[in-house]
C-alpha cells in the first residue's frame, strides 16, 4: 500500500528543522535607544493592580516556607476566576486565530519578560502537540532569542524595536498580532501593536491591569485583574499564571478549530520519540477500538500520520481516500469520515 501523509496546504511547514526562535536577532543597545523610549519618571506604578502591595503577605519576611507557599497557593486559587470574567473576550481571540490559520496567516505572540516567555513558550509547544509548522505560531521576545534565557536590560522600552522584529517577519495583513505583557504599559509591545494596525492586521492584548495602554491600542482588550503578588510587583506569579492560562487557551482552542483535534484526541501529534510513538498508536487505538498492532500498520501505511491513519480505519478506506477526504474536510477527521 502506498505510504500517504495528510498535510493541510495552509499549515504546512518547509522542511526546516524546529528550533526555538522567540525573534529574529535583536538590534538593541541601551546606548542607541532612541524612537518610543519612555521615561521612568513618567510610569505611574501607583495605578497598577499589579504593583500595589498584598494586605495580606507584608510579614512575608518572617513567614516560614510552608507559610510562605500556602499563601501562594491562596493567592494562586484566585486566579481561575479572574480568567472566568474574560472568557468570551479570550473565545474571540481564539476565534480570530483559527481565521488567520485558515487563511494562510500567522499568530504572533508579542511581550517582554515573563511575558515574553511565556508567549515563546506557547508556541514553542505547538509544532510538537499539534504538528502545526513552527513559523505558524510565533513568538517574539523584546531583546531576541538570548532574552529567553537571560533578561536583556532596557530592551522592552523600545517601541520601534517591536515594529522592527515584526517587519522582520514580514507581518502580513492576514496575520494576527496579540500583545501580551501584565503591566499594559510594555514599549516594545505597544510599539508591535502599532505597526500591526497599521498593516490591517487584527490585534489583541493580554494584560493584569484593568484599562491597559496595550488595551486600548489593540482591537480586543483581555484584562485579568488577580490582584497584587504576594511578592509586590513580582509578575512571574500570579499574573504569569494567569497569562500562561490564557495562552494555553487561545493556543488550543485555535488548534482544535483548524482540525488538530479528533473528539479530544491530539492526532497531528509529531512523533519525535519513543514515546510520542507509543502515544500515536494509543490515540489511533482509543479513536477506532482496534489492537495495538493494527494501529501501528495504518500509521505505517499512512506515512506516520495519526490523522490519516484513523480516517483509514473508520472510514474503511486506503491511505489515498483517506488523504483525500482530510484534504476536502480541511483536515477535520469527523467530517472527513462522514
Amino acid at each position: 500500500m502506498q505510504s500517504v501523509r495528510y498535510s493541510p496546504p495552509s499549515l504546512s511547514g518547509k522542511g526546516r528543522r524546529y528550533t526555538v526562535r522567540p525573534a529574529p536577532p535583536g538590534r538593541y543597545s541601551p546606548q542607541n535607544r532612541t524612537d518610543g523610549k519612555e521615561s521612568a519618571l513618567g510610569i505611574n506604578l501607583e495605578s497598577m493592580t499589579t504593583e500595589t502591595r498584598n494586605p495580606d503577605t507584608m510579614d512575608l519576611d518572617r513567614m516560614t516556607a510552608l507559610e510562605v507557599v500556602t499563601a501562594m497557593n491562596r493567592e494562586d486559587a484566585k486566579v481561575p476566576a479572574a480568567i472566568a470574567a474574560q472568557l468570551p473576550s479570550i473565545a474571540q481571540v481564539a476565534e480570530w486565530a483559527i481565521a488567520s490559520l485558515e487563511a494562510g496567516g500567522r499568530v504572533f505572540y508579542m511581550g517582554a519578560g515573563t511575558s515574553g516567555r511565556l508567549g515563546v513558550l506557547d508556541a514553542a509547544e505547538c509544532p510538537p502537540t499539534f504538528g502545526v509548522a513552527p513559523d505558524r505560531m510565533v513568538g517574539l521576545i523584546a531583546g531576541g532569542e538570548k532574552a529567553f534565557l537571560k533578561a536583556v536590560e532596557g530592551a522592552e522600552d523600545s517601541r520601534e524595536l517591536g515594529r522592527e522584529d515584526l517587519t522582520a517577519w514580514g507581518l502580513e495583513k492576514r496575520d494576527l498580532v496579540i500583545g501580551v505583557a501584565a503591566s499594559g504599559r510594555t514599549p516594545y509591545v505597544l510599539g508591535g501593536l502599532a505597526y500591526a494596525r497599521e498593516l490591517g492586521c487584527r490585534t489583541a492584548a493580554v494584560s493584569c491591569n484593568a484599562g491597559s495602554e496595550i488595551g486600548r491600542a489593540a482591537d480586543l482588550a483581555v484584562e485579568v485583574v488577580v490582584g497584587p503578588e504576594v511578592l509586590t510587583g513580582s509578575t512571574r506569579l500570579k499574573a504569569g499564571t494567569a497569562q500562561k492560562l490564557i495562552l494555553n487557551m487561545i493556543s488550543t482552542a485555535a488548534m482544535v478549530g483548524v482540525g488538530k483535534a479528533y473528539q479530544n484526541l491530539m492526532v497531528d501529534v509529531m512523533q519525535t520519540n519513543e514515546k510520542l510513538h507509543r502515544r500515536a498508536e494509543k490515540i489511533v487505538m482509543e479513536a477506532t477500538g482496534v489492537d495495538q498492532e493494527t494501529a501501528r500498520e495504518r500509521i505505517t501505511a499512512a506515512g506516520g500520520s495519526v490523522k490519516t491513519a484513523i480516517t483509514m480505519i473508520l472510514a474503511g478506506c486506503g491511505a489515498q481516500e483517506a488523504a483525500s477526504r482530510l484534504e476536502r474536510a480541511r483536515g477535520h477527521v469527523r467530517e472527513a469520515i462522514q
